[in-house]
């Protein structure tokens, strides 16, 4: 991770969280005008930015594979506070929001982070290895997630069409949160030399760790400016929620304007809240710390759906109307090939150009088809 220290009052980083909370409480109450919107709008994107910027010097202060995790669960801070206030809001498409944005996180982290850390990495440095036991570990992970999650309550009998029964949703909250854990536990505790970048020679085989304390990056910030950006990332985050809140029913508008299918609504969070991590993973990529890059897709695609499911589990009690997990027809096809291409991908421990276009037109796939279904 690269260091960005906060060496004053004034830096973008630590006005942009206050001056989107001071957004946040003058618009609350009055919010439709089109010029308080896009001022809305702004603030968001910039509150967005903030957090992950602020989750990255955190980061870099832990290091690997910390760091990516710190980043991966703020990220889903973000998105499940985005999923919550849409679902609040009600709304022709609120029982599908949870299912929209995680399946939409889940192809966003797969095949668009994936698919571009790959290419870039690869085009740049000829091939690009990693450790194909912890990253295999991850992606054994996210398919299980999402088996359990999105994919059961298309089969099962005992709910309505797409839907959980109250057991079946209370199962899948617990055994999400276990795999979650116990996942987080083996990245950071029992096996966390899996999950740190590696060297390679010229033909792109395993040759060993990277030296984190001989790099060439910036130093880790001290103590003082790391409790500041926990600060502000807290900060940031009510705001990314409350202004999230204020924009969700011109969200919704925009999606009905163009006719598209309200799922977009789901793909656009997903979009907004991993855009800024997508950047860190190119990073990363193009310094051919691709294990890194790893990190942060399969991490975030794990954290959507080992959080969200629980958490909207709960908040289920007292939203009413139906919660659908399940998928669509469409949607159970591209996560079934996103598997089988990641696997494929993952078992090597390297990678070419070839297989980053693979992910990127399965993820160009996911996006027409969300708009064209």
């Amino acid at each position: 991770m690269t260091s960005h220290a906060l060496r004053g009052p004034f830096q973008w980083s630590v006005v942009v969280p206050i001056v989107a909370v001071l957004v946040l409480a003058a618009t609350w109450v009055h919010h439709e005008h089109w010029a308080v919107l896009s001022l809305i709008g702004a603030a968001l994107v910039g509150a967005v930015l903030a957090a992950v910027h602020h989750a990255e010097v955190v980061a870099h202060k832990v290091g690997e594979p910390f760091g990516s995790l710190i980043l991966a669960v703020a990220v889903t801070v973000i998105e499940v506070g985005l999923i919550v206030m849409l679902m609040t809001s009600g709304g022709e498409g609120t029982s599908t929001y949870a299912r929209d944005t995680v399946f939409a996180a889940v192809m966003i982290t797969l095949n668009g982070i994936v698919g571009i850390s790959l290419l870039v990495g690869a085009v740049k440095h000829h091939l690009v290895s990693f450790n194909s036991s912890g990253t295999g570990t991850a992606l054994t992970t996210v398919i299980a997630l999402a088996s359990l999650t999105m994919v059961l309550p298309s089969f099962t009998t005992s709910g309505q069409g797409l839907e959980f029964s109250s057991a079946q949703l209370t199962f899948a909250a617990v055994a999400s949160l276990v795999l979650y854990g116990g996942f987080v536990f083996t990245q950071t505790v029992r096996h966390r030399d899996f999950f740190v970048p590696v060297t390679s020679d010229e033909y792109g085989l395993f040759t060993g760790l990277v030296d984190e304390d001989g790099d060439d990056h910036a130093d880790p910030p001290s103590g003082r400016e790391t409790a500041l950006s926990l600060v502000l990332l807290v900060v940031a985050l009510v705001s990314v929620v409350g202004l999230a809140k204020l924009l969700s029913p011109t969200i919704e508008d925009a999606v009905s304007a163009v006719g598209a299918p309200y799922a977009v609504v789901g793909v656009v969070i997903a979009l907004l809240v991993l855009a800024p991590e997508s950047i860190a993973a190119v990073r990363n990529a193009s310094r051919d710390r691709v294990q890194v890059s790893l990190n942060l897709g399969f991490g975030s695609a794990m954290a959507s759906i080992g959080l969200t499911v629980p958490t909207i589990a709960v908040a289920s009690i007292w939203l009413d109307g139906p919660l659908e997990l399940g998928l669509e027809t469409t949607q159970l096809v591209l996560l079934a090939i996103t598997v089988v291409v990641s696997t494929l991908t993952v078992a090597q421990g390297r990678a070419k150009s070839q297989q980053g276009l693979i992910h990127l037109v399965l993820f160009g796939a996911f996006l027409f088809l969300s708009v064209v279904p």
